[in-house]
């Protein structure tokens, strides 16, 4: 039994203390939850026990991510750190916002409701040097995600087609960042992220207990370095840092 002390997130005030975000991130990210508790209503975007609890269960969910994602985009307004300390990935080379005016581009792979990919182009709209791409096969639910893109006035790009279809891997290319929450056990999760993956790419996926024996199995085909990182919102809960993806010979 993992006896971790868990921070509760239940609102936008805590929210915004925790991940130190501006607030017109909070109010973007209120926008989001009215929509979602609307169309929750026809369809079944997430489960209903956890429409009261949005902002932990979802919204930090996602945002937790940042502790994991490519510099420069930790860090509130003014480039203060949240309560949650970050431990950054490497930059990749042929992406540097900073330094050459690069993009740093995730996909998010099964995107839902939006968790974490359409959160985390939320949480990065102000600082831009980020793109965002959602992969939702259910039209209703990408019908969902255009809808609170266009609401948030976020910049994001959603393919309506199967993670797997070779047409979507063609479309969206090599990417920087690859993230999922929940998608699949880790050997077809990594079966379906490898087209995303180049030789500096990084997966970070939200996972639970079961996570540790899933790379195990996931080995047996793949080869790639992995680190487990603790959930901000969950015990129980991982965070699988993925790099140096590639079939085993």
């Amino acid at each position: 039994m993992n006896n971790r002390s868990i921070t509760q997130i239940s609102n936008p005030e805590t929210f915004q203390k925790a991940f130190a975000v501006s607030r017109e991130t909070v109010e973007r990210l209120e926008t989001y939850a009215a929509l979602l508790k609307r169309w929750q209503k026809t369809i079944n975007l997430v489960a209903p026990s956890t429409l009261d609890h949005i902002w932990h269960r979802h919204f930090a969910d996602s945002a937790q991510l940042f502790r994991t994602s490519p510099p420069p985009l930790w860090g509130g307004p003014g480039g203060g750190e949240s309560q949650f300390s970050p431990s950054r990935i490497p930059p990749t080379p042929n992406s540097s916002p900073q330094g050459g005016g690069g993009v740093i581009h995730f996909v998010d792979l099964g995107s839902g409701a939006g968790f974490p990919g359409l959160v985390l182009a939320i949480m990065t709209a102000e600082k831009g040097g980020t793109r965002h791409t959602l992969v939702e096969s259910d039209t209703r639910k990408a019908a969902f995600l255009r809808e609170v893109a266009r609401e948030t006035g976020v910049a994001v790009e959603i393919v309506a087609d199967r993670i797997e279809s070779p047409r979507t891997a063609a479309s969206v290319g090599e990417v920087n960042c690859v993230t999922a929450r929940a998608l699949a056990p880790m050997p077809r999760l990594l079966s379906w992220a490898a087209p995303y993956f180049g030789g500096d790419t990084v997966g970070l996926f939200l996972k639970g207990r079961e996570v540790a024996a899933e790379l195990e199995d996931a080995a047996v085909k793949w080869a790639f370095q992995s680190e487990l990182l603790p959930s901000v919102t969950d015990p129980e809960g991982r965070i699988v840092r993925i790099s140096g993806l590639g079939l085993r010979r």
